[in-house]
């Protein structure tokens, strides 16, 4: 392992860090989030939780691994080694994110390639089902959808390649091409889509507010969530790569500029999704309300239906629509590979290319599962109880190691030291007291939520998925530590 591995600058740090916070979530989740919470009036909420949650934990995060400078799951084990386990099922969590989240990406780049001759044809809902993404049924598992297994091993490949070298000539040179590439293209996406018929409409859909629903609880914690996945908050990201800055790192102020870069980000692009949905509402006669979805039945079903009906314009946006996609997932894979990656070669002593290649390998080969028929069904599965379960309960955890059995006040000097703003009594407050409530509450609700709407199926796959992780986390827990 390269025990110097740095960032050549702050600016290498900050792109990646936004590089991993900005993804899917932004493009395709958030407009709908906005939407179906209020409208404008969910604004209030949102920068609710950005103040009281996204900020102050990224700032513990950022604290945690400039303190220590060391992998997430050796810091842990220095805090506490019966601890060790709670961080190895962390990253192995966030590891299993990076596994699906490859081949999302998948469908996406088989969309890219499609999107230069329209192959997705009049019916984009059959071409999702039966050649990229599959269906519920669970008879079609027997086969493997050809383009997106294709396009998985491809990814991977590229994920490697970038992954396996030193951090500040791969991750950090990859990120100051992409981000700004990435910021250009849905600039460019949004601007246009302002200046169609109908765009109004669906500024207006989306802004308009709804004060009552203010006092409904689930729009808050709907606030919440998109937070903390919009942030990548507490997966061990923002921790692992301030673990590589330089000695006299402005901290505080780079949580500021990548929060402030990530919210600016999906607010823009909502303008954009919603100006798109406004145009097709015009012109094809179709209620708004029928067209507004999230996920891949935005991206992959409703817009290409759009695209087919904008003429010339469709086949230039079409393909920036699914680049700028493709550039935000592969910046956030290598943001979800990371906590992994550093984590096992600081725990067995192996170099940083020897670890990504094999994590690659296996990360590759349990993606190829998930491109056969039910492909899209098993993701979902799998993202709802990764995140909802897994990740959301080790933030909680990490909340009270971090801020209680270590102390949230010995991370205050490093903290400040450099900053332009500064914290203090009001956010150790927030991180010992109410941040641990506001996650263990959220994560009761979506325990219910989850497991009170499960069938069978999706039930065996969460056990799996446990079992899997608990039992790595326990054989990597037991391993000595190279050098010990």
């Amino acid at each position: 392992m390269d025990e110097r591995a740095q960032w050549d600058s702050s600016i290498a740090f900050i792109f990646a860090m936004v590089g991993a916070a900005v993804g899917l979530g932004n493009i395709w989740r958030f407009s709908y989030v906005v939407y179906s919470n209020g409208g404008g009036s969910f604004f209030i909420p949102y920068f609710t939780a950005i103040a009281i949650m996204g900020i102050p934990f990224l700032i513990l995060e950022y604290g945690v691994g400039f303190t220590f400078k060391d992998s997430f799951s050796n810091i842990v084990r220095k805090i506490k080694p019966k601890f060790e386990i709670i961080a190895w099922m962390l990253v192995l969590f966030v590891f299993v994110v990076t596994i699906y989240y490859m081949v999302i990406l998948s469908w996406d780049l088989v969309y890219l390639l499609s999107s230069f001759t329209f192959s997705w044809g009049t019916d984009a809902a059959a071409y999702f089902t039966q050649t990229v993404g599959g269906s519920s049924n669970l008879s079609n598992a027997s086969f493997l959808l050809i383009p997106t297994t294709i396009c998985v091993f491809l990814l991977w490949i590229v994920l490697w390649f970038i992954a396996h070298r030193n951090v500040d000539k791969g991750i950090g040179k990859v990120s100051k091409i992409l981000i700004p590439a990435l910021f250009v293209i849905m600039g460019i996406i949004v601007i246009y889509s302002l200046t169609l018929p109908g765009a109004e409409i669906g500024i207006s859909t989306l802004l308009t507010p709804n004060w009552a629903m203010l006092l409904d609880v689930n729009i808050w914690l709907a606030a919440f969530a998109q937070i903390i996945f919009s942030l990548s908050m507490g997966q061990a990201i923002a921790l692992t790569y301030a673990s590589y800055l330089p000695e006299n790192s402005k901290l505080i102020d780079n949580v500021l500029i990548v929060v402030a870069s990530n919210s600016a980000f999906e607010i823009f692009t909502a303008f954009g999704v919603f100006s798109i949905l406004g145009y097709m509402s015009a012109t094809s006669g179709t209620p708004m309300v029928q067209l507004i979805t999230e996920g891949t039945g935005l991206i992959f079903i409703v817009f290409p239906m759009i695209f087919n009906i904008m003429g010339p314009i469709g086949r230039i946006l079409a393909p920036l629509l699914f680049l700028a996609i493709l550039f935000a997932g592969i910046t956030s894979a290598l943001g979800f590979f990371e906590p992994m990656l550093n984590s096992t070669s600081a725990k067995l002593g192996w170099s940083r290319k020897k670890t990504a290649t094999v994590l690659a390998i296996v990360g590759c080969a349990f993606s190829l599962i998930l491109t056969t028929g039910i492909s899209s069904y098993l993701v979902k599965i799998i993202d709802s109880f990764v995140n909802e379960f897994g990740i959301l309960l080790l933030i909680g955890v990490q909340c009270i190691i971090f801020a209680w059995v270590y102390g949230a006040e010995h991370f205050l000097p490093a903290l400040n030291e450099y900053s332009t703003f500064k914290v203090g009594r009001t956010w150790t407050f927030i991180i010992k007291y109410l941040l641990p409530v506001v996650l263990i509450v959220m994560w009761a609700i979506g325990i219910v939520t989850l497991f009170s709407t499960a069938k069978r199926f999706e039930i065996i796959i969460d056990l799996i998925i446990i079992v899997g992780v608990f039992v790595a986390a326990f054989a990597f827990t037991k391993i000595r530590a190279h050098g010990e």
